[in-house]
């Protein structure tokens, strides 16, 4: 691994145990077996799903990702407004692999995810039929070229998301946001769209299951998430941050940190998503003096009380 990359402190041992309720193994295979159909499904559908208007296609696209998570037992709840369309750049924090059909569900978009993937047995070739923009993390060298064609997707009206953190963290913390996607929303003159991500128990603490950190094998990821009850995921799109408020990536990334690790709150007047629960909260601020950054320690709890209601670790 090049000394570069980005890494975390959390591991499976630490960070990614259940301690709520467990689901009986054949229900777990049920839901395992449930992924595995709509994963298929995907691949199947994927072409003839690309020719259709973009209003169709985006609603498809949102009920099949929905359809996943939940097929794992995992409920969701959007805060907030998707808002126009148009070219975005959407940030988010890294817990899971649950992450990229989670935001789907709340925002159809291309995903920028390492080229291993590519070589993933059936999740590697339905990333690919989606759109997914690929960039290989071992070479900076690659790294302009990356950008490049991140800007060229912004341009032709693409909503991006990305993961700053280049790596996953438990939940509990969250990593730096690097710099260099952000360039390609500074090139392409659109807003950067924060999002927060959250998995949580039944009484509200950070659900472990769903972390996806470390050397934690795919298998193992996939039948924890399976055998966990409870859980829930939360995606809260917090306001964008419009094209020319900051002329550096380094203001720009900062400022989109300073969102994601906001108290859990969300915008106001949520749009309703088509089956999926929006409620309204109050507007988090893109600008704050304080950083709000976590401590050293990823297990200690850096939020507030949640407000009432894909990794495939993808790098920046």
């Amino acid at each position: 691994m090049s000394v570069w990359l980005p890494t975390s402190p959390c591991t499976p041992e630490a960070c990614a145990g259940h301690e709520g309720d467990t689901a009986s193994v054949p229900r777990a295979v049920l839901r395992l077996a449930a992924a595995v159909a709509l994963i298929l499904l995907g691949i199947l559908g994927a072409p003839p799903v690309r020719l259709l208007p973009a209003g169709p296609r985006h609603t498809v696209v949102r009920a099949w990702s929905a359809a996943l998570v939940r097929a794992f037992g995992i409920r969701i709840t959007v805060h907030g407004s998707p808002g126009p369309g148009g070219g975005r750049l959407l940030v988010a924090n890294h817990i899971s692999w649950l992450d990229i059909p989670l935001v789907a569900a709340a925002l159809p978009c291309r995903m920028l995810a390492k080229s291993d993937i590519r070589a993933w047995p059936v999740l590697g070739r339905l990333a690919g039929r989606a759109g997914t923009l690929f960039i290989e993390r071992d070479r900076i060298r690659a790294l302009p070229a990356t950008v490049g064609t991140v800007t060229g997707a912004l341009l032709a009206g693409d909503r991006v998301t990305v993961f700053p953190e280049g790596s996953t963290w438990c939940g509990r913390a969250q990593g730096t946001f690097r710099r260099a996607a952000f360039q390609a929303a500074l090139d392409a003159r659109v807003p950067v769209q924060p999002l927060r991500l959250t998995y949580l128990c039944r009484d509200g603490s950070p659900a472990g299951a769903p972390a996806f950190v470390g050397d934690d094998p795919l298998t193992a990821s996939l039948w924890r998430i399976a055998r966990a009850r409870g859980v829930r995921a939360e995606v809260v799109l917090l306001p964008r941050i419009p094209p020319g408020r900051y002329a550096h990536r380094r203001d720009l990334a900062a400022a989109a940190q300073r969102a994601v690790a906001g108290a859990w709150t969300a915008p106001c007047a949520p749009d309703p998503l088509p089956g999926i629960p929006a409620q309204p909260a109050t507007p988090s601020a893109t600008d704050r003096d304080s950083a709000n950054r976590p401590p050293a320690s990823v297990h200690h709890w850096v939020s507030s009380s949640p407000a009432a209601a894909s990794s495939l670790r993808t790098p920046s």
